[in-house]
């Protein structure tokens, strides 16, 4: 073990606090699905979109002139972002508008953003 590893000394377990958290505790298809729903973020790219739909919702030509990339890798960004159910999109004419789902994806963004600059 490393020396910077904080560990018990004893073996003290707490039936009560166990109890507790296991009882709370989500399945485990919610966990699996929860922690593929924060891969999304794992991905600069896909955290420079997400951070400009936060202010205003795009079309895939402003996002790649934004973050001075292709269409197409622009595009394969959102694809995946909106078949995670993290943005929406709509058809105005010839222009498809990109945009937060909803206002949780917003906050979870901040609260990110936040945590980070403490």
């Amino acid at each position: 073990m490393s020396d910077n590893l904080e560990v018990c000394e004893i073996d003290c377990i707490h039936d009560e606090i166990l109890s507790t958290v296991k009882s709370e505790m989500p399945d485990d298809e919610s966990l699996i699905n929860l922690a593929d729903f924060f891969k999304n973020f794992g991905d600069t790219t896909r955290v420079k979109i997400l951070w400009a739909l936060s202010v205003s919702q795009m079309c895939v030509c402003d996002i790649a002139v934004l973050l001075n990339m292709s269409q197409s890798s622009i595009s394969h960004q959102l694809r995946v972002l909106k078949s995670n159910k993290i943005v929406k999109n709509r058809r105005d004419g010839k222009i498809v508008y990109y945009s937060l789902t909803d206002e949780h994806i917003t906050q979870i963004f901040k609260q990110g953003l936040s945590h980070i600059r403490e």
